[in-house]
């Protein structure tokens, strides 16, 4: 990893609204290509938005919340997930799952199917939950341009960037019945 790298990883850690991080995040996607032929198995994990050009409020970093995202591309699958930080996180979430499809070297279509809120497992197995369907016109899709163990960045195709940083505390299992 290069020394801007880095730098971008302790921003996102420890000052994810740092005016610095657009600047430092281009500076890392001109060092980096993207082979998701080759690449692909990097994508699966819990990924934890740290920084978003979006204006959205649940897009921006809040240390009282959680903005998930969960791959797993061999099963195609990945799911959103909004909660609350600390010990009421897994208490519940609102959460949107979602069909992937990588379609180029850097590009996965998303296609949302169900969204709604998720609660806890109860007695090992079920999990609360009420959702309802998606109904999306066309799929979105995320064009990935920085991507390693640690660091994901991706563009979206409503001109959004986003900055993610791999949660190893987290396993996929949890997130998938």
């Amino acid at each position: 990893m290069s020394a801007v790298h880095d730098e971008l990883v302790l921003l996102l850690k420890q000052q994810p609204n740092s005016p610095d991080i657009h600047d430092t995040l281009l500076a890392v996607e001109k060092e980096n290509t993207v082979d998701l032929s080759r690449d692909a198995d990097l994508l699966e994990g819990v990924w934890d938005l740290r920084w978003s050009s979006s204006k959205q409020p649940w897009l921006k970093q809040a240390p009282w919340l959680e903005n998930l995202q969960v791959l797993d591309p061999a099963n195609r699958r990945g799911c959103n997930l909004l909660r609350l930080s600390g010990p009421f996180g897994p208490v519940g979430g609102i959460s949107v799952q979602a069909d992937l499809k990588p379609v180029s070297d850097q590009r996965v279509e998303v296609s949302f199917r169900r969204g709604g809120w998720v609660g806890p497992r109860l007695f090992g197995s079920n999990r609360l939950e009420l959702m309802r369907d998606v109904k999306q016109s066309f799929p979105a899709w995320l064009d990935i341009t920085v991507l390693d163990k640690q660091l994901r960045i991706c563009r979206g195709n409503a001109g959004t960037t986003f900055a993610l940083l791999r949660r190893d505390d987290l396993a996929l299992d949890d997130f998938f019945d």
